[in-house]
C-alpha cells in the first residue's frame, strides 16, 4: 500500500443487540489483537501518518531538543527522611531512567544506590520500576517491575546490604507491597489476569514460592477494587476496598501479620471514607450523612463502626475537605475553596491554627511527602502556570519557610514575568459559571487571530489544577495561549461539581467545554480557525463528544488514548476496568443508562459532517483504553467525514496508556502533538 493513500479498513458487519436495540459495528473485528490483519491495518495508519507529516520531522526533532534543553538532566529530588535514612531519586545526564539511593542519618553520609533503573531497563522497549518498599529494619526492599506497559508488575525482593535479589518473584500485581513489622512478611495486591481488576490481597513469607502465598482478602464484588497500605503510625496494616462511590477498610496489627482482619466499618452504598491513625483514635474523612464536601470524624480504636463516629470538623457547603495529614503535635488540612487549594495547620492542643498564605489568582499548592510523624516540618509544593514548582519545608511552630528546591528552567531565556496568567469565567448554557485558567506570553495579543489550545479532562472527580510546564513554553513562546477548562465532572469547585458531571448528567462535561470554547470566540480571544482542543483517556472521550456536537468551533483536535466506544466497552465486563466504572458512567445493562450513553458515545454518534483536523494517538498495549477503541473510531471517521481535513492516527506499538517509559522519550510524543498544532498554524520553523 502506498503510504500516502488514505487507509481504508475493511468492514465486517457485527450485530450488537441490547434492550431490543440493534447496532451494527463494521469494525468490531479490530478487537482481535493477535489477528495479523489488525496489525497490518495499524501499521498502515502509522505509515500514512509518518508520510503525511514527513515535512515536520525535522521540526519535531528541533522541538524535542528545545524541550529537553530546558530540563535539568542531572537532577535529583529533595531528600526525605524515613526511619533513619534520607531517600533520594536522581537522574544522570544522558540517561532516561531514575536512580534510587539513600544515605544513612546524614546527607553527608556515603550514598547507597538501591536501584539503577537505567541498568535494569537494558534490553526492554518499555520499563517501569515502582512501589519500592523498605523493610522496617532497613535491610530489604520490595519493588515492582513492568516491562510491557499493561500495569501488571512482578514483585521481587532485594537485600540492600549484599545487593542480592532473592529468588522470590510474584507475578501480576500492582507493584506495591507492604511490610509487616517482622521484616519477613509482605502484603501485596493481585490483579485479575483478564480484567486487570485489583481483586485480592495476598501474604508472602520471605524465601517461599508464590504458590505458597496465602490469600488474606478477596474482593468479590466486580465493581470494587482493593489495595493495602500501612498507617503512618506504623501500627496498622490497612486493606481498603473502593468503588467510585463507596469505600470500606479492614485493619490488621502490623506486629501480628498472621492475626485476624478487623472490619473498620462495613461498606454502605454511596458512603466514602478514608482513615488515619493517631494515638488511640482514628480520624475518618467521609461524605456520610450528606456531607457532599466531606467532613472529618473521630473514633476510638476499639469501636470503629460508623455509629461510633464523632464529628471533628463539620461539613461546609463552600469548602471541599480533601485530606488530613497527621504529625505528633499538629494536623494539616488540605482544602479547596472557590477552586483554589488551601493548607491549614492546627496544633492538637488548640493553641494555634492558621492558613498558609498564597497570593496568586490561580495556582496549585499541595502537601508533599511527610513520612516523619515526629517532625514539626511540613513539606509542601507550590507552582502556577507561570511559576516553576517549588518544594518548601515549613516549620509549623516558628512559621519559618525554607525553599528546598526551585524547579530550574535551563537555557537562560525563561523569566516568569514574561508570562501572564489569569482566571476567566464562561457562562454555560444552563447559567452555571465555568472557570478557566489561562497563560500566555506577554507579547501575545489576544484577538481573533490568536491560537489557543484548550485542554480539559472532566471525569472521576479528578481535578486538573493550573500547573507549570517547561514543555508548554514551546507553545507559549510561539504565540499560543494555553487554557485549562475546569469543567463539571472534575472537582475543581467542590464535590457537587463532580456530581453534576457524571452518570445521567455526563453531558454537562461536554457542553461546558463547548460553552467555554464559544466564550473564547465570542469575547474575541480567538476564532474557530485558530482554536484547538486536547484531551486524553476520558478527556479523549470529551474530545470525541465535542467534535460530534460542535465540530465547527475547532481547527484541530488532539485525542490521546481516547475512550470513545463507550456503550460497547461498558457492556463487556471482560475488558479491563469496566465493572468498576458503572458508578461513573452508569451500567448500560439498565436501559436508562444504555440510552443516555448511546446518545453521546463518540463512536456511535459519528455522522456524515465536516470534522476538524485531528491527531489521534494510542498504545497497542494500553490496559486502560484498549487500542481498538480509537482504531475503530478513526476508521468510522474516515468513512463518514465529509471534508478533506487531516485525520492522523499514531499508534505506539511498544507502549501502553502512559506512552513511552523513558524520561525524555515521552517528549518525542509531545513534539509530535505540538508539531501538529504549529503546522496547522503555519508556524513550523
Amino acid at each position: 500500500m502506498n503510504p500516502t493513500t488514505v487507509p481504508v479498513a475493511k468492514k465486517i458487519p457485527h450485530q450488537l443487540e441490547k434492550h431490543g436495540d440493534i447496532r451494527v459495528d463494521p469494525y468490531y473485528w479490530m478487537n482481535e489483537r493477535e489477528n495479523p490483519e489488525v496489525v497490518n491495518y495499524l501499521n498502515s495508519e502509522n505509515d500514512y501518518y509518518n508520510s503525511l507529516t514527513a515535512h515536520t520531522k525535522q521540526f519535531q526533532e528541533d522541538l524535542f531538543t528545545e524541550m529537553r534543553a530546558r530540563i535539568k538532566e542531572d537532577d535529583e529530588s529533595v531528600p526525605y527522611k524515613k526511619n533513619g535514612y534520607w531517600y533520594i531519586t536522581r537522574y544522570e545526564k544522558g540517561k532516561e531512567y531514575p536512580i534510587y539511593s539513600r544515605k544513612k542519618e546524614s546527607l553527608d553520609a556515603e550514598e547507597e544506590i538501591m536501584f539503577d533503573a537505567n541498568e535494569m531497563a537494558e534490553g526492554h522497549d518499555f520499563f517501569n520500576i515502582g512501589g519500592i518498599a523498605i523493610s522496617p529494619d532497613n535491610k530489604l526492599a520490595a519493588f515492582g517491575v513492568d516491562t510491557v506497559s499493561r500495569r501488571q508488575y512482578y514483585i521481587q525482593i532485594k537485600n540492600l546490604e549484599t545487593g542480592e535479589i532473592y529468588s522470590d518473584k510474584i507475578a501480576n500485581t500492582t507493584g506495591g507491597a507492604v511490610w509487616a513489622n517482622d521484616n519477613k512478611t509482605l502484603f501485596y495486591t493481585k490483579k485479575d489476569p483478564v480484567t486487570l481488576r485489583s481483586d485480592k490481597i495476598l501474604k508472602h513469607k520471605l524465601a517461599t514460592s508464590e504458590d505458597q502465598d496465602q490469600e488474606v482478602f478477596h474482593e468479590k464484588d466486580e465493581t470494587f477494587g482493593t489495595y493495602v497500605y500501612k498507617s503512618k503510625s506504623k501500627k496498622y496494616i490497612i486493606i481498603g476496598s473502593y468503588s467510585t462511590l463507596t469505600s470500606e477498610f479492614q485493619t490488621l496489627l502490623a506486629d501480628e501479620p498472621d492475626g485476624e482482619l478487623k472490619m473498620f466499618s462495613p461498606r454502605e452504598r454511596g458512603v466514602e471514607y478514608g482513615i488515619a491513625h493517631y494515638g488511640d483514635s482514628f480520624f475518618v474523612h467521609t461524605n456520610k450523612d450528606g456531607a457532599t464536601n466531606f467532613k472529618m470524624m473521630k473514633v476510638g480504636e476499639d469501636q470503629t463502626s460508623s455509629d461510633n463516629w464523632k464529628e471533628f470538623i463539620p461539613h461546609r457547603k463552600d469548602v471541599l475537605l480533601e485530606d488530613l495529614d497527621i504529625f505528633k503535635d499538629y494536623y494539616v488540612l488540605s482544602e479547596r475553596e472557590n477552586g483554589l487549594n488551601t493548607i491549614k495547620v492546627v496544633r492538637w492542643d488548640g493553641s494555634d491554627s492558621y492558613y498558609l498564605p498564597f497570593e496568586n489568582e490561580t495556582y496549585t499548592a499541595s502537601v508533599g511527602r511527610n513520612p516523619d510523624f515526629d517532625s514539626e516540618i511540613l513539606r509542601y509544593s507550590y507552582n502556577s502556570m507561570a511559576t516553576p514548582s517549588s518544594v518548601i519545608d515549613f516549620n509549623m511552630r516558628t512559621k519559618a519557610k525554607d525553599i528546598k528546591k526551585e524547579q530550574e528552567v535551563l537555557g537562560g531565556t525563561f523569566d516568569k514575568d514574561n508570562y501572564i496568567e489569569k482566571r476567566i469565567w464562561a457562562t454555560a448554557r444552563d447559567g452555571v459559571k465555568v472557570p478557566m485558567s489561562m497563560v500566555y506570553h506577554k507579547e501575545t495579543q489576544l484577538s481573533p487571530e490568536t491560537p489557543i489550545l484548550q485542554y480539559a479532562y472532566g471525569s472521576y472527580g479528578y481535578t486538573i489544577d493550573p500547573y507549570f510546564s517547561t514543555i508548554r513554553l514551546s507553545l507559549l513562546d510561539r504565540g499560543f495561549v494555553y487554557i485549562i477548562a475546569h469543567i463539571r465532572g472534575g472537582q475543581y469547585l467542590g464535590r457537587q461539581w463532580y456530581e453534576d458531571g457524571k452518570l445521567l448528567k455526563k453531558k454537562n462535561t461536554f457542553t461546558d467545554f463547548v460553552d467555554c470554547s464559544q466564550y473564547l470566540i465570542d469575547e474575541g480571544y480567538t476564532s474557530p480557525i485558530h482554536l484547538y482542543a486536547m484531551g486524553g483517556s476520558a478527556g479523549g472521550l470529551l474530545m470525541g463528544a465535542v467534535i460530534n456536537m460542535a465540530p465547527e468551533l475547532y481547527n484541530g483536535i488532539i485525542a490521546s488514548v481516547p475512550f470513545v466506544d463507550v456503550v460497547t466497552t461498558m457492556l463487556d465486563d471482560s475488558i479491563p476496568l469496566t465493572t468498576g466504572e458503572y458508578d461513573e458512567w452508569g451500567n448500560p445493562n439498565e436501559k436508562e443508562y444504555y440510552d443516555y450513553m448511546l446518545s453521546y458515545s463518540p463512536y456511535d454518534q459519528v455522522t456524515a459532517q465536516d470534522y476538524p483536523n485531528m491527531l489521534v494517538t494510542t498504545g497497542f498495549h494500553d490496559s486502560q483504553v484498549q487500542y481498538f477503541e480509537p482504531a475503530k473510531w478513526v476508521a468510522r471517521l474516515r468513512e463518514l467525514k465529509t471534508n478533506d481535513k487531516q485525520l492522523y492516527f499514531d499508534i505506539n506499538m511498544d507502549a501502553g496508556h502512559g506512552g513511552a517509559s523513558g524520561r525524555f522519550e515521552a517528549l518525542k510524543e509531545v513534539a509530535k502533538e505540538y508539531a501538529f498544532l504549529l503546522d496547522l498554524e503555519g508556524k513550523i520553523d
